[in-house]
């Protein structure tokens, strides 16, 4: 060691800097192009003797210069981008969800590297050593952490390597929180707060899918990870109970006067019958698309749905179900979704349905139709009668803009 020089620093390196920084980010910019805001976005900090690269939650890279300069471009821009991925997929979030203790964090990082790996190492990835993979968990390849975690099995290569916190949320001595510059001897950098995290994964992903378009340009993995950020998952069945809740209530809310019952009063008036105030319970229809496009799995887990959310309302009886294809089927009334007769395969036309379920008597207040949106639609809703349309199924089309509309995804199992 020459005199002045930091422990750990290596021979003609600048205090504060990291060697062959450069040459990584340049190589890994070069073979994962749609990473590139995500690697230049992420901080790198100089760790003297920590002998390890790791990454905290506030974007921070932790690396000991001395580890670093044992590594080529490739093996050091690889092991940015696989820290990077860390950062991207949430992985110190999902460890928090799922209950990760201390004890359990070398675990899970074996799992969120699993996950990692698994995309990257056929694109490219050259990492240092033997890299983690879900065979060496006892997995099978394309799943994602929280499964390869329980499946985990003792021992493996590549192990012993500690990713951060960025990658399992048990916080480190020298992280510091966003906006602070981290532990003594490292460079003064802040981090990102959670907002700029954020809108940085957002752009991450809006690059994956550009680049994505082209086939086999962005693994299936990352391009997964890239859509479910940009288009969060909405829990259906708590929008369609609200839509059903909203609907009944408006309805059972109308008051009306009714000559069927006298009223209390009638007794102060005299020969005068004076009507009630009655509040009536809405009937319920369903229209089941029965066309030859619609698969019977799909259709009887968002039927179960309807009918669980009737029978949490109290409305199982008042339910009534028309089977539709390009003509309606005789109502059925039912009191659970076994008892339903779908019966078609033709055909679409949900208008039918619909004008079907108005022409009964007494009128539904509410129409719930199950289809996939491949029908024409009435130009108008029907006077009286208000439309919920559950769209079934990954690739269906729009519901009319005058009806109440709720997506449900395809391989929802019902609950």
């Amino acid at each position: 060691m020459t005199a002045g020089q930091v422990p750990g620093q290596v021979p003609g390196q600048v205090p504060g800097q990291v060697p062959g920084l450069a040459g990584a980010r340049l190589w890994a910019v070069a073979r994962f192009p749609y990473l590139a805001s995500g690697i230049f976005g992420t901080q790198v900090v100089a760790a003297p003797g920590s002998d390890t690269v790791a990454v905290d939650e506030s974007w921070r890279l932790h690396a000991d210069p001395a580890v670093a300069s044992g590594w080529s471009p490739a093996e050091f821009g690889s092991v940015l981008v696989h820290h990077v991925c860390h950062l991207l997929r949430a992985h110190a979030d999902r460890a928090r969800a799922l209950g990760i203790r201390p004890e359990d964090a070398a675990g899970w990082t074996r799992a969120a590297d699993a996950e990692i790996n698994d995309d990257l190492i056929p694109a490219g990835l050259e990492l240092p050593g033997e890299p983690v993979l879900p065979g060496h968990l006892g997995a099978d390849p394309g799943g994602l952490a929280e499964q390869y975690f329980r499946a985990a099995a003792e021992g493996g290569p590549g192990w012993d390597i500690d990713c951060g916190s960025g990658a399992d949320g048990c916080p480190r001595p020298g992280d510091g929180p966003p906006g602070d510059p981290g532990g003594p001897g490292q460079d003064a950098v802040a981090g990102l707060p959670n907002w700029q995290a954020d809108l940085l994964r957002r752009l991450v992903a809006s690059e994956c899918t550009r680049y994505g378009r082209e086939a086999g340009t962005v693994p299936a993995g990352l391009m997964r990870w890239a859509r479910e950020t940009l288009t969060p998952a909405v829990n259906w069945r708590a929008l369609l109970a609200a839509e059903l809740r909203r609907a009944i209530a408006d309805r059972a809310g109308a008051a009306d006067y009714s000559y069927r019952r006298p009223s209390r009063r009638a007794a102060a008036a005299g020969d005068v019958v004076l009507p009630a105030l009655r509040r009536p319970v809405p009937e319920v229809a369903v229209v089941c698309d029965t066309s030859g496009s619609m698969t019977d799995d799909l259709l009887a887990a968002a039927l179960a749905e309807v009918e669980g959310l009737l029978r949490s309302l109290g409305m199982s009886r008042q339910v009534r179900v028309l089977a539709c294809d390009a003509a309606a089927a005789p109502a059925q009334r039912v009191s659970a979704a076994r008892q339903v007769e779908l019966v078609g395969g033709g055909g679409t036309d949900m208008g039918a349905g619909i004008a079907a379920a108005y022409a009964l008597r007494p009128r539904p207040a509410i129409t719930v139709v199950l289809t996939d949106g491949y029908t024409p639609w009435p130009d108008r809703a029907p006077k009286g009668m208000r439309v919920i349309v559950a769209l079934l199924g990954d690739a269906s089309r729009d519901a009319p803009a005058w009806a109440r509309a709720v997506r449900v995804p395809a391989g929802v199992p019902a609950s």
